[in-house]
Order: structure tokens, then C-alpha cells, then sequence
């Protein structure tokens, strides 16, 4: 038995006899006022208390007595399995996490060995055919080149893990935010990068009767969970497609639509797009490392919000945000 188990069991044993204990002591008091009364040792007896049941007093003090016990019993039963029964639910849920986190983080060491398998190979290639001795120049730049690309995208791999572990760590200090100002620059921003081109990209907020209210967060990763969010939508979105960023106050809150014409995600992956380095097998053909969703999950629930998706083959994705309104000021 364990450390902690032991005392816990000790603790529940006295636990037990003790109810036990106090469950009989009405029974052991009707029992000594009943053997005071038969005795006589109890003065008055009858003459202080009338009965007209056709039984003793005595008889009766020792029945209430015996009655109160049962009573006594069958609550503190009860009670110890209520406290059974609730101690079982929480370890049951305590392991249910345990075997949850360790799956999780077997999928993400299998895809992290998949993410850097792949550029590390390259990388071994590039050098072997950089080095051979019938190897041109312009070999070897091209296979410098490929090294070069390769070394990249590990770094963004390993910045954006980094990322995700400060966002879910690091404490943040949190203002009022105006949001419509982030959702412009983030459309702005994605909308002048070379892969948004012949794609178009609108924005739509509420301005009138009233704007979206602002939020309490930190400005900076707000910031860049929208820009991912956007660019995830661009990047999947074939040319002459269309991109809708979208928001509005909702349920004492901001939601933010992100919507796209691209390919969709099949349903069977829907669930695991927010996961660390998942990539569905019909995305493989877009590069990526499969953190964006990942970090725009982090930053919304330090925030206190929300994130959902729904797709649908063929046709496109709609990403939604809700995150919580700052109170007035």
C-alpha cells in the first residue's frame, strides 16, 4: 500500500468504528434508562410521565431508544456509501485523465518523429549529394539550398512549439483589447502576403448602432492567434476562392467567424485539428506543421473563450472564436 493510501485507509477505519460506535448509543440508552426503571433505581418512574398505550414507560424508552439506533444506522450507512461511491467516481475520473494525457502524448511523439523525420532525411540527402565527388557546383548549391529550407522549417516547428508552451504557462497581464483593430490588421496583414493573391479576403463588424465591445486579454497574442487563424483560412483556400472574416456580440461576448471556400476537412478529422502537429491526410499537399489551430486554441482558452469548426467536404470551413466581453467601464 502506498503512502498515501495507507493513512487514508487508517483514516477510514476509525472512521467506520466510530459511526458504529454512535449508532448504538440511543440503543445503549434506552437500554440503561429501561434497566434504571425496571430496577428501580430511576425515582418517579411512571409517576411523571403518563402512557396509555398498554406498555410500560420503561418499555417505551427502551423501544424509542433501539428505533433512534436503526435510524442512526441506516444514515450513517448510507452516508458512508454515498462517501464510497464518490471517492470511486473520483479516482475513476483521476486515472480516465491520466490514460487521456498519456495518449495524447504518445500522439504527439508520433507526430513529432513524423514532423522532423521528413526535413532531417532531406537534410541527409542534400549532404550526401552536396558531398559526392562527381558532385558540380550547381549540385551542391541546390543541395546547400535544400539544407537551408530544411533548417527553416524546423526552426518555425520548434518557435511555434515554443509558443504554444509560454501561451499555456507564461502568466499574462491583461487590458481592455479592441478587437474590431485586431481583426483589420490581421486581414490586412495576411491580405499582403504573396499566397493571398487571387483570393478574395472580406471583413465584416458590426459599426453601427454600436461597435464590438472590447475584451480583456493581452492585445499582442490576441493578435496573433487572428493572423493564424486568417492565414490557416487563406493558405487552404484554392485560388479564386473566397475568405470571410466575420464578427459580432453574442451571449456576452465577441464571436469571430473565420469562413473559407477550400477544401474542407473530413469529418472523421474534424475533432483533432486543434491537436499538436495533426495534420489530416488531404492537407498534406499544403505546407505546414500543424500548430496554427493548436495555438489559436492556447491563446483563446488562456483568454477564457472558446474555439469550434465546422466542414464540410468541397465546399469549405467555418473556425469559430467566442471569447468573453470586458466589462463596461
Amino acid at each position: 500500500m502506498s503512502d498515501v493510501a495507507e493513512p487514508r485507509a487508517r483514516s477510514g477505519n476509525a472512521r467506520a468504528v466510530l459511526a458504529a460506535v454512535l449508532s448504538v448509543l440511543p440503543a445503549l440508552a434506552g437500554l440503561g434508562a429501561w434497566t434504571l426503571w425496571r430496577t428501580g433505581r430511576l425515582g418517579g418512574g411512571a409517576e411523571f410521565v403518563e402512557v396509555r398505550l398498554g406498555a410500560q414507560t420503561q418499555d417505551w424508552v427502551l423501544t424509542l431508544g433501539v428505533l433512534v439506533s436503526v435510524v442512526a444506522a441506516v444514515v450513517l450507512a448510507l452516508f458512508a456509501r454515498v462517501r464510497r461511491l464518490r471517492w470511486r467516481a473520483e479516482r475513476e475520473a483521476v486515472a480516465a485523465v491520466a490514460a487521456r494525457a498519456a495518449r495524447d502524448r504518445q500522439l504527439l511523439l508520433g507526430r513529432l518523429d513524423h514532423e522532423l523525420k521528413n526535413p532531417l532525411t532531406a537534410i541527409r540527402l542534400a549532404l550526401a549529394n552536396a558531398a559526392a565527388e562527381d558532385a558540380t557546383p550547381d549540385q551542391r548549391g541546390r543541395g546547400l539550398r535544400s539544407i537551408e529550407e530544411q533548417v527553416l522549417r524546423l526552426s518555425r516547428l520548434t518557435a511555434d512549439l515554443r509558443k504554444i508552451a509560454d501561451v499555456q504557462t507564461n502568466p499574462l497581464t491583461f487590458r481592455r483589447v479592441d478587437l474590431t483593430a485586431l481583426l483589420e490588421e490581421a486581414v490586412e496583414v495576411v491580405g499582403e502576403q504573396p499566397r493571398a493573391a487571387g483570393r478574395r479576403l472580406d471583413l465584416d463588424v458590426p459599426r453601427a448602432p454600436w461597435p464590438l465591445p472590447a475584451v480583456d486579454g493581452d492585445a499582442d497574442l490576441l493578435a496573433l492567434a487572428l493572423v493564424n487563424l486568417v492565414d490557416n483560412a487563406v493558405k487552404y483556400t484554392p485560388e479564386g476562392g473566397n475568405v470571410e472574416v466575420r464578427a459580432r456580440e453574442d451571449a456576452g461576448g465577441v464571436l469571430v467567424e473565420v469562413a473559407d471556400t477550400g477544401q474542407g476537412i473530413p469529418a472523421e478529422d474534424l475533432p483533432h485539428v486543434w491537436d499538436e502537429l495533426f495534420r489530416s491526410p488531404s492537407a498534406r499537399t499544403v505546407a505546414g506543421s500543424g500548430l496554427g489551430l493548436p495555438l489559436v486554441r492556447a491563446v483563446v482558452e488562456r483568454h477564457g473563450g472558446t474555439v469550434a469548426a465546422d466542414s464540410r467536404e468541397g465546399q469549405g470551413t467555418v473556425v469559430r472564436v467566442h471569447l468573453p466581453a470586458a466589462p463596461p467601464e
